[in-house]
């Protein structure tokens, strides 16, 4: 009798980052039915993302609606979860990073005695406001998981500051990783022409940055490209009614500052490499970009993922519009990386390496009582970010040590 295993998701993020873990998961359909359950907390963004990871919902809760709060979010998300695990009775319920929607499947799946699995679990700034409701959506989670699928040391660590049995995590690496790795076969060719030959790619849609923030953001990429004519800007306006209605009415008909539809994760991933910079408030984006080699400011006070400074990659400057054009002038005028280029294996990348939604179906099958069939070529039990690929190939300063077992590494938990 197959396992009934869950996949919810409710935005795009993590549609984007379950998504080569459902396919992984799929593969075992002779021991697992992997069922994908979504929200609908974004609609057509959450649907877009899907769809290019040829995948379709299982059942859908259809919960965005006009107006909503995130209270209004959160309960029917669990009100709509609690009547279909009731109906279904998985065996597993997997939810990824720090969502309303997450935050609700862990809290029904809890109500139902239902164990819940976290990846991308133990990331923290230590500030319960910031991002918000993000941050504290994590804490929550985790008390309430039973597994706990931390990406990085860093991550572990957090977890087990906070108490976590450590028999209950694992140390993956991150989904996103696998993700945009996935689509290197996938064309390059850009989904609209750029103003320039070289242009920042910017991102801005959190909910802390309304008012203020958006302001002085706004300013910046105005004086930028103002000052340095070589220098266009493409921004995808988020869908959210405050920060769309703010960044169009700040931006529109400014020379070199192209406002452009949120467009599908592939062309997302195109427009991301062929950058010469990415700005962005996103958690995702500071991910995706270290792992194709690429320089990213980000505009926020704080963030949860700071492995990626040590790369040289990653610089956190906050919403200061002089912060910000100081940045950019000074990350513009650097020689394009030529290490730490897309693919697994290819260098050592502080959130991964292409095998994270390989470790967490062998800890799926391992927790429900399912013996993995034999490891895969070139599958590396253990991620160890600090320690370099398995040929000792490293950009970011981190030394192989062959440790005598586990392929050369240690065992991380």
């Amino acid at each position: 009798m197959r396992r009934i295993v869950w996949c919810v998701v409710g935005t795009r993020p993590e549609a984007i980052k379950l998504a080569p873990l459902v396919s992984r998961l799929r593969r075992e359909r002779d021991r697992l039915e992997t069922r994908l359950i979504a929200t609908g907390q974004h609609r057509e963004l959450l649907d877009r993302a899907l769809a290019d990871f040829d995948l379709r919902a299982d059942y859908d809760l259809e919960l965005m609606k006009p107006g909503q709060t995130l209270a209004d979010v959160l309960a029917a998300g669990v009100a709509g979860l609690d009547r279909l695990i009731a109906e279904d009775r998985p065996d597993l319920i997997i939810g990824q990073g720090d969502t309303t929607s997450v935050l609700a499947a862990a809290t029904a799946a809890f109500y139902r005695r239902a164990p819940f699995a976290h990846v991308e679990a133990g990331l923290r700034t230590g500030d319960r406001y910031a991002p918000f409701p993000e941050e504290m959506n994590r804490v929550l989670i985790g008390r309430l998981a039973t597994l706990h699928f931390a990406p990085t040391h860093q991550a572990v660590d957090n977890l087990l500051l906070e108490g976590i049995a450590r028999s209950s995590i694992v140390l993956t690496g991150n989904t996103v990783v696998d993700a945009i790795w996935s689509l290197d076969s996938r064309s390059n060719r850009l989904p609209i022409k750029p103003p320039t030959a070289a242009y920042v790619l910017v991102t801005a849609h959190r909910r802390e940055h309304q008012g203020e923030h958006l302001d002085q953001i706004c300013s910046a990429l105005v004086e930028l490209t103002r000052r340095r004519v070589d220098l266009s800007v493409i921004l995808p306006v988020h869908p959210n009614p405050a920060v769309r209605g703010a960044l169009i009415d700040r931006l529109r008909d400014r020379e070199r500052i192209l406002l452009i539809d949120p467009v599908g994760y592939a062309d997302f991933a195109a427009l991301m490499r062929g950058s010469r910079l990415i700005v962005t408030d996103s958690g995702g984006v500071q991910e995706e970009a270290p792992a194709i080699g690429k320089r990213v400011i980000v505009i926020r006070e704080r963030t949860e993922r700071r492995e990626g400074f040590e790369t040289g990659l990653v610089k956190l400057v906050g919403c200061d519009r002089d912060a910000l054009v100081d940045a950019v002038d000074e990350m513009w005028d650097r020689p394009e990386e030529t290490s730490g280029r897309i693919g697994p294996g290819r260098f050592a990348n502080p959130y991964g390496d292409g095998w994270a939604s390989e470790r967490i179906t062998r800890a799926v099958l391992n927790f429900l009582g399912i013996e993995p069939e034999p490891a895969p070529a070139g599958f590396h039990e253990t991620w160890d970010e600090r320690r370099g690929d398995p040929n000792g190939i490293s950009n970011i300063g981190f030394a192989y040590v062959d440790s005598g077992g586990m392929n050369g590494y240690e065992s991380a938990v």
